[in-house]
């Protein structure tokens, strides 16, 4: 891991010491954020660290995942320290917004309502809902259509935006709410249910990680939902940094690499253990 991200770490940093550095005091001078982060030497980036495979916890405590080297890869882009800020989902852009956080790296869809309050980049993945299920149901729910009827039992998480798509697109298949996904997973491999309802990312994780060999998903989710980094509103420099980071990232294989790992290659959730 540490090979692999210091690689793809050293790249961006070239192509962006090449371009010019990124916290010269001149561009500092016409933002308020990249001015903070200068003075402190420090990117304060808010994440939940409960979005698997996107941002988790390790058994060290440590926040790790697609997402947090994405918020690390910035840091070092930007010769500075990054500051992972454990997150409720509910409070990433009230903070943000308050100046207590620099960036909001959390699986965060870009909707016209959240970008009245904050400036996106991106995206830097596409999510949208999908399902989790077993190999020998899978067959039988490939589309919404085969999904809303009756017979078919159904599980999303209490409260989540995958109980509305629910209640809203599959309103004649049975649902059962559950308060995480641990308990989920559970009932769609008892057979309990045929299908968890939830953000692609975490079905494509549940897959990696499912010892049985019996869990599937889809290979593309039902619904469209571009995630971005979340910047503060009304300082166009730092984001056009972001933009440019994001850019460079992607020209240089990094971004794909990145989403290999973590949505391809299990070696990762070791460190969850």
């Amino acid at each position: 891991m540490k090979m692999f991200t210091r690689r793809i770490r050293i790249c961006v940093v070239m192509v962006f010491l090449v371009a010019g550095a990124p916290l010269a005091p001149d561009a500092a001078a016409d933002s308020p954020v990249i001015e903070r982060i200068r003075t402190t030497k420090t990117l304060r980036i808010g994440m939940t660290g409960a979005q698997p495979p996107l941002n988790t916890v390790d058994a060290d405590g440590k926040i790790i995942g697609f997402e947090a080297e994405l918020g690390r890869t910035l840091a070092s882009a930007m010769e500075v320290k990054a500051e992972i800020v454990k997150t409720p989902f509910q409070e990433l852009l009230p903070r943000l917004r308050s100046g207590k956080l620099d960036i909001v790296i959390s699986g965060l869809t870009i909707t016209p309502e959240r970008n009245l309050e904050v400036s996106f980049v991106g995206p830097y993945f596409v999510s949208g809902k999908s399902i989790l299920s077993r190999s020998e149901t899978m067959s039988e729910l490939q589309d919404a259509k085969e999904i809303n009827k009756g017979d078919v039992r159904l599980v999303a998480l209490r409260g989540s935006t995958s109980q509305i798509f629910v209640e809203e697109v599959l309103p004649k298949a049975k649902l059962e709410t559950v308060a995480g996904y641990d308990e989920a997973r559970r009932l769609v491999l008892d057979g309990k249910v045929d299908a968890l309802i939830a953000d692609h990312p975490y079905c494509l994780f549940a897959v990696l990680g499912d010892e049985s060999e019996q869990l599937v998903t889809l290979e593309e989710p039902f619904t469209f939902e571009p995630i971005g980094f979340a910047v503060p509103p009304n300082d166009p420099q730092f984001l056009n940094l972001v933009q440019n980071f994001l850019n460079m990232l992607e020209g240089t294989g990094g971004l794909l690499e990145m989403k290999e790992r973590y949505f391809s290659d299990g070696d990762w959730l070791d460190a969850l253990n």
